[in-house]
């Protein structure tokens, strides 16, 4: 019986697959803009993947992100829904994600708009707002875990 000719013939190994992250997570796939292929999770561990399969420069803004969140709302709850490390005071509810962009990391506050004062970025939806960390520019921590410590007292989206 003869095999059918494989479709890749011809084509180079890497030809129509995802690029992977190699550095920190060997085996996780990145999507669009690098935003690492995480599955779905709760708890410290599927957080702690997806910042370990973050690609160069973003890494370290995602260890930092994290270890300010940390700090400013103990006893955070933590998980990974759709690619994304999401963070919530109560389980179940969230106040904030981020995730990777080509050129940016996209901080998400689901009710940005109640943060005083209100992050940068306008979503399309009318309470979200983003704030953007792009390679080499300094972050003002005091800014950012003012309103992570905002965020936190407010009600919690469901998602």
């Amino acid at each position: 019986m003869a095999r059918k000719a494989s479709t890749t013939a011809g084509k180079p190994p890497s030809a129509g697959k995802k690029p992977v992250a190699r550095e920190g997570a060997s085996a996780t796939k990145l999507l669009s803009g690098g935003n690492p292929q995480i599955a779905k999770g709760y708890g410290e561990a599927p957080v702690r993947a997806y910042i370990a399969a973050m690609p160069g420069w973003k890494r370290d803004i995602g260890i930092r992100l994290d270890a300010l969140i940390t700090a400013a709302v103990p006893g955070v709850h933590k998980a990974v829904k759709w690619n994304s490390p999401f963070y919530g005071a109560e389980e179940g509810l969230w106040f904030l994600s981020f995730h990777c962009f080509a050129k940016y990391v996209k901080v998400a506050f689901f009710k940005g708009a109640s943060l005083s004062p209100e992050p940068p970025v306008s979503s399309s939806q009318k309470e979200v707002r983003y704030f953007h960390i792009h390679e080499g520019e300094p972050i003002d921590e005091k800014q950012l875990k003012s309103w992570i410590k905002q965020a936190s007292k407010l009600p919690g989206e469901k998602m």
